[in-house]
C-alpha cells in the first residue's frame, strides 16, 4: 500500500533556549558582534539595527536607537541565516514531523529551505500552519518528472505531474502556477547513483518547454541532476540550478566552460552521498560510493573556480541525511572540495539566495533586507567546525533559537484536530474533489514497474447519481496495489477527529480480491481492515474497532483524533486487470 509522505505531530521539547523570553519591541540592535555580512567584505565588528523584521541599518559607528532592544553578542559571529535549497520534509526523514523539523533548522541556524516533497494541495494548508510556528521560511518546489522517472515512481500525479513532450511540459507548468509554488523541480536525470537499475530520463526539448514556461511565470527552475551528459542538457535548456552534483565522470574543461556560460548553478548536496557516513547504515550500498563521491568534489572544485555559482543544499530527509546537521555538514564538505571557510559560508548565504531568486530579499546584512541573522560561537569564515556553535537564529527579526528565543513552554506547536463532518463523499462532484473540497488521490504501488490506475466519476445505474470508479492493471510485484485517498482535509495535512462515530461506512462493489478500508493518520501511522467485495452493490460498515495497524513507525494506537484521510483499495495477483466503484463514503 502507498504510504504517504506528510508529516504532523506536537512540537515537544525541541529547542534549546534562553530561560528569559524577548519581549519583541519593533526596534532591535545587535551590538558586539564581529558581522560577515556575506558581500564579500571582510568580517569586522558592527552594530546592526533591526526596524520591523528588517535590518534598517549596519555599521561601526551606528547609534542605538533610545527604544531598542538590545541583544549584546559578545564578540560572537554575525553572519546572515543559512540556506538549505534541497530537503524533503517527509515522515521518514529525522527528524519525522513539521514543528521538529523546523526547531532542527532553527538550531542549526537555518533560515531558509526548500521542501521537494509537497503535493501542490498541501501548500495552502502547510503555509497557514508554518505562519503559527516558530520555523525557517519555507520555499515549496512544485514537482515535474517523466511516466516512469525519479520522482514519478512514489508519487501519484497530483504530487508529482508526468511529461514528455513540449506540449506537456507546458500544460504541466501551467497546472501548477495555480497553486503558486516557490520554484519547480525537475526529475530531468533518471540515473539511479549506478548502484539500482536507471529510471527513465527527460528529453531535452521536453525540459527546454519547461523550463521556458517557468521562467515566463517568473519561477527558477532546479533538476534532480547527477550525470555530466544531463547536466550538459540542463544547461543547454537554461535549467537555473543543478539539484544534485554531477558525480558519474569528472568534467572535462570544455564542458565546465559550456556551464559557466549557460549561468547554471550547482546545488551539490554532498551531505546525501557522503560514504563516510554511511558506514554503520544497513542502506549504504543504495547511494555510497567513494569513487563518485570523489568526482562530486572534483567537479564542485572545478565549477567553483569557473565562476559557477555553488549554492547549499543537502537532500535532507533522505536516510542518513539529517535536517539541520547536514546542512552545516553540507559546508563543510564544500571546504572539503576546494572552497575557503569563507566561501562555503558565501555558499550558504548570498549564493544560495541568488539560485532561489531571494537575492533582493535577503542571504547578506545589508539595509532593506529581512533581518534572517545567525550567530555563532566562534569564527565559521575562518574556522568552518565552528559552525556548529549557534548562539542564536533570528527570523524576520526574531530570536527564535539561542540568546532571547522564547522558552518552549507555551510555543504554537500541532494545532487541535478538526471535528470530522459525516459524509466524506458522494462522489457527485465531477472536478474530481470531494464532498469535503478536498482533492481526490491516486494511491498507485511504488516502484519504476507500476500499477497502471484510472479513477474518477462515472453515473450510477438507474439516475442515481455518480459513483467513484477505478480500474487498474496490477504490476508485476509481490504484493500490487491501486486505491484512492479521499482527504479529510486539504492536502490530508491537519488532523481530523472522528472519535466521535463508531466507524466508517461505503456502498461498494468490486473485483473479488484483497480489498482494504485504510484510515491514514498523521506522522505515517496507518489502520486498516478487509473489504469483502463482489460483483454486487453491497454497504459494508467498518468499525474502528476492527482496524488493525499497519506499517505503523511509531506503534501508536487507534485514538481517532488525528486521523487526515480515507483510502479504498485493491491487491489483485500480478498482472491482472482489477476494479471498483464505491458511493456515500461516510462515517456512522
Amino acid at each position: 500500500m502507498m504510504k504517504r509522505t506528510l508529516m504532523t505531530a506536537s512540537l515537544g521539547a525541541a529547542f534549546m533556549l534562553a530561560s528569559v523570553p524577548l519581549a519583541m519591541a519593533e526596534t532591535t540592535a545587535i551590538v558586539g558582534g564581529v558581522v560577515f555580512d556575506g558581500t564579500g567584505a571582510p568580517a569586522a565588528r558592527k552594530t546592526i539595527v533591526i526596524r520591523d523584521g528588517r535590518i534598517a541599518e549596519v555599521g561601526k559607528d551606528i547609534a542605538v536607537p533610545s527604544d531598542a532592544h538590545v541583544i549584546d553578542v559578545h564578540g560572537m559571529a554575525v553572519t546572515p541565516g543559512l540556506f538549505d535549497l534541497h530537503t524533503h520534509w517527509t515522515v521518514a526523514g529525522d527528524p519525522t514531523d513539521y514543528p521538529s523539523i523546523a526547531a532542527a533548522y532553527l538550531r542549526s541556524g537555518v533560515t531558509t529551505v526548500s521542501d521537494f516533497n509537497e503535493a501542490p494541495e498541501a501548500y495552502a494548508p502547510l503555509r497557514a500552519w508554518l505562519a503559527k510556528l516558530d520555523a525557517p521560511h519555507v520555499n515549496f518546489a512544485a514537482r515535474i518528472s517523466t511516466p516512469g522517472g525519479h520522482g514519478a515512481d512514489w508519487a501519484d500525479q497530483n504530487t508529482t505531474r508526468w511529461i514528455s513532450s513540449p506540449d506537456s511540459a507546458k500544460a504541466a507548468i501551467d497546472a501548477v502556477v495555480a497553486y503558486h509554488p516557490d520554484l519547480i523541480k525537475i526529475f530531468s536525470d533518471g540515473w539511479r547513483y549506478n548502484r539500482m537499475p536507471d529510471n527513465t530520463s527527460m528529453n531535452e526539448a521536453t525540459l527546454a518547454a519547461a523550463v521556458a514556461e517557468a521562467h515566463v511565470k517568473g519561477l527558477k527552475v532546479m533538476t534532480h541532476t547527477l550525470t555530466v551528459e544531463r547536466g550538459l542538457i540542463a544547461a543547454r535548456a537554461k535549467v537555473d540550478s543543478l539539484a544534485h552534483g554531477l558525480q558519474d565522470r569528472v568534467l572535462t574543461d570544455g564542458e565546465v566552460g559550456l556551464i559557466r556560460e549557460s549561468g547554471m548553478g550547482e546545488i551539490p548536496t554532498l551531505s546525501v552521498f557522503d560514504p563516510d557516513k554511511w558506514v554503520h547504515s544497513s542502506d549504504h550500498k543504495v547511494v555510497a560510493n567513494s569513487v563518485l563521491f570523489d568526482n562530486a568534489l572534483r567537479n564542485v572544485r572545478k565549477l567553483f573556480r569557473a565562476g559557477v555559482i555553488i549554492g547549499v543544499g543537502t537532500d535532507a530527509g533522505m536516510p542518513a541525511t539529517p535536517h539541520g546537521l547536514s546542512t552545516l555538514h553540507e559546508l563543510e564538505l564544500l571546504v572539503r572540495a576546494g572552497l575557503t571557510p569563507a566561501q562555503a559560508l558565501t555558499a550558504a548565504t548570498h549564493s544560495s539566495a541568488v539560485l532561489i531568486g531571494q537575492d533582493k530579499d535577503r542571504g547578506v546584512i545589508a539595509p532593506g533586507l529581512r533581518a534572517d541573522i545567525t550567530v555563532f560561537d566562534g569564527r565559521p569564515w575562518e574556522t568552518i567546525s565552528d559552525i556548529h556553535h549557534v548562539a542564536m537564529t533570528m527570523v524576520d527579526g526574531k530570536p527564535l533559537y539561542g540568546l532571547e528565543a522564547p522558552p518552549a513552554d507555551g510555543r504554537p506547536g500541532w494545532p487541535a484536530p478538526m471535528p470530522a463532518a459525516k459524509l466524506v463523499d458522494d462522489f457527485e462532484r465531477t472536478d474530481g474533489r470531494s464532498s469535503l473540497d478536498t482533492l481526490r488521490t491516486d494511491t498507485m504501488d511504488r516502484g519504476p514497474d507500476r500499477t497502471v490506475e484510472v479513477s474518477g466519476v462515472m453515473p450510477r445505474e438507474a439516475g442515481k447519481g455518480h459513483v467513484l470508479f477505478m480500474t487498474a492493471t496490477m504490476a508485476q510485484q509481490k504484493t500490487p496495489y491501486a486505491g484512492v485517498s479521499v482527504p479529510l482535509s486539504t492536502g490530508a495535512i491537519l488532523p481530523v477527529d472522528v472519535s466521535a462515530y463508531h466507524g466508517i461506512s461505503v456502498e461498494v462493489r468490486g473485483s473479488s480480491c484483497d480489498a482494504r478500508m485504510t484510515a491514514n493518520g498523521t506522522v505515517g501511522a496507518s489502520w486498516s481492515a478487509s473489504l469483502p467485495l463482489s460483483a454486487h452493490w453491497q454497504t459494508i460498515r467498518v468499525p474502528f474497532t476492527s482496524l488493525a495497524s499497519v506499517d505503523n513507525p511509531h506503534h501508536r494506537a487507534w485514538t481517532g483524533r488525528d486521523i487526515t484521510d480515507l483510502e479504498i483499495g485493491l491487491s489483485c495477483a500480478p498482472g491482472t486487470t482489477a476494479w471498483l466503484q464505491a458511493d456515500t463514503l461516510k462515517f456512522y
